[in-house]
């Protein structure tokens, strides 16, 4: 027994070179507090930026929003003076009168970016006219408006009010 335990001691132990995977990278704590409070400094600032981008589109929409509530209020003038201008009339005062207002009411709108739309003869467009009638006439084509019973109002791509129309075919 003796001569095994003094081969044992004798016999080196071989060691096996072990993977190189759990490698201990030592980090600074300050480092490691740097780019915590780097990474959160950068994340306030894109949070501020786009804080600041959705504020410039808000506003810049409550202002065509505004704009457009306005010249809608508005519009009921615009049908009464149309009405006035429809009907016969032998005062030629009261006529001139009516049609001075209408032309700077007209102007006013058109200062403000508002189009005045929906006339006979233009084309169908569900996306600007509202058809409350229908009516074949083989005389006009195929989904052109045929009357218009109250016009339609637009300030650049939004809608105020749709044109209420008569549409032929």
């Amino acid at each position: 027994m003796a001569e095994s335990e003094k081969d044992m001691k004798e016999t080196p132990v071989e060691e096996t070179p072990e993977t190189p995977a759990e490698e201990t990278v030592e980090v600074n704590p300050w480092e490691e507090k740097y780019n915590a409070e780097r990474d959160a400094h950068l994340r306030i600032a894109a949070e501020f930026d786009n804080f600041r981008k959705r504020t410039i589109k808000e506003k810049e929409a409550s202002y065509g929003n505004g704009k457009a509530d306005a010249v809608a209020k508005i519009l009921p003038v615009y049908d009464n003076l149309e009405r006035a201008l429809n009907q016969e009339t032998t005062d030629a005062a009261y006529k001139k009168g009516v049609e001075l207002t209408m032309n700077e009411l007209v102007k006013i709108f058109t200062s403000l970016g508002v189009e005045i739309f929906g006339s006979v003869g233009e084309e169908f467009n569900p996306d600007l006219h509202n058809a409350v009638m229908h009516i074949e006439n083989e005389e006009l084509g195929e989904n052109v408006i045929s009357q218009v019973f109250q016009k339609g109002f637009k300030i650049g791509d939004k809608v105020v009010r749709f044109a209420m129309v008569q549409v032929a075919n």
